[in-house]
């Protein structure tokens, strides 16, 4: 792994802490900088990061809290506060 893969897996980690501890501001800082050296390095962010993170306010997500998680017939509807939408498929 390189060093820009695991600077964007601890702003991970920092992102999702800071959104527990409940500083909002500090976890969309995170969330934009593992954006932009994702960008400049030419990587695609993991999956988690991506699941987790709205993508037009960049909040880190958490369910209950600041979105809305539903189940539909074959993916899963998760919207944010700002009122932006992602569908991801499932099995079940």
């Amino acid at each position: 792994m390189d060093i820009a893969a695991e600077r964007i897996e601890r702003l991970h980690s920092l992102a999702r802490a800071a959104a527990a501890d409940g500083a909002d501001d500090r976890a969309r800082y995170y969330v934009r900088l593992a954006r932009r050296v994702a960008e400049r390095n030419r990587l695609t962010l993991p999956r988690a990061f991506r699941q987790f993170t709205c993508d037009r306010c960049d909040t880190y997500l958490r369910p209950g809290k600041n979105a809305r998680v539903r189940v539909r017939d074959g993916h899963v509807v998760i919207t944010c506060d700002c009122g932006a939408h992602a569908r991801y498929p499932y099995e079940g």
